[in-house]
C-alpha cells in the first residue's frame, strides 16, 4: 500500500491529535484534585453547622417537656368546659345544672331561655341560658355560691332582682348564666350582601 505525502501527514497529525486530547484528559483529573482541596476549606463551615445542630438538637427534650406540662396544665382547665355536640345541647347541659342546684336550695326554676353561642376569645365559646325564678335573699346567695364551686366552667353574666312580695320577704330574679364551650359550636357568620 502506497501512501501519499498528504495521507502521511493527515496520519501524523491524528497521532498528535489523540497525544494531546490524552494529555487533556489526564490534566482535567488534576483539576479534581483541586476541587478536593476547595471543599476541604469548608470544613470548617460543616464542623459549625454541626455543632449549631448539636445544639438545637439538645434543646428538643426540655421543649417537648414543657409542651407537655402546658398540655396537661390544658387539659385540668378545659376540663370544666361544657362537652357537647352541639350549641343547645351545651345550653340544655347548662339548664340541668341550674334546675340541680335551684332544687337542691328550694327554688322552684321556671322558663329558661337560650340566647346566642358568641366567642369567647380565639379558642373558645360562651353559651348563655336565663332562667327565672322567685326566692329569698338567702337562697339566691346561696344559689350563686353554689355556682361558683361547680366542676363545669360557669359565670353569672347578667343578673336581675325584682322586689318581689315584701310580707315574706321574696323577690323576683332573672338570672343568665354562661358556660365555656369549645369553638366549634359558635355558629359562622354568613357574609352580609349590600345593594
Amino acid at each position: 500500500m502506497n501512501l501519499t505525502p498528504r495521507d502521511r501527514r493527515a496520519l501524523v497529525l491524528l497521532g498528535l491529535a489523540v497525544i494531546i486530547i490524552l494529555l487533556w484528559k489526564l490534566g482535567s483529573r488534576g483539576d479534581s484534585t483541586v476541587q478536593v482541596a476547595a471543599a476541604a476549606d469548608s470544613v470548617p463551615r460543616a464542623e459549625q453547622r454541626l455543632n449549631r445542630l448539636r445544639r438545637i438538637d439538645a434543646t428538643v427534650p426540655a421543649k417537648e417537656e414543657l409542651f407537655k406540662k402546658v398540655a396537661d396544665q390544658l387539659a385540668v382547665r378545659e376540663k370544666g368546659m361544657i362537652v357537647a355536640d352541639t350549641a343547645q345541647q351545651a345550653q340544655t347541659q347548662i339548664q340541668q345544672i341550674l334546675r340541680k342546684l335551684g332544687t337542691a336550695y328550694g327554688i322552684d326554676v321556671r322558663g329558661a331561655e337560650f340566647g346566642m353561642v358568641k366567642p369567647l376569645g380565639s379558642d373558645y365559646g360562651e353559651a348563655p341560658v336565663s332562667i327565672t325564678f322567685d326566692c329569698n335573699i338567702e337562697q339566691l346567695v346561696n344559689l350563686l355560691s353554689a355556682l361558683g364551686s361547680q366542676p363545669e366552667m360557669l359565670g353569672t353574666s347578667d343578673m336581675r332582682v325584682t322586689a318581689g312580695n315584701p310580707k315574706d320577704k321574696r323577690v323576683g330574679v332573672r338570672l343568665t348564666v354562661s358556660g365555656v364551650v369549645p369553638k366549634k359550636l359558635i355558629p359562622e357568620k354568613k357574609g352580609v350582601t349590600t345593594f
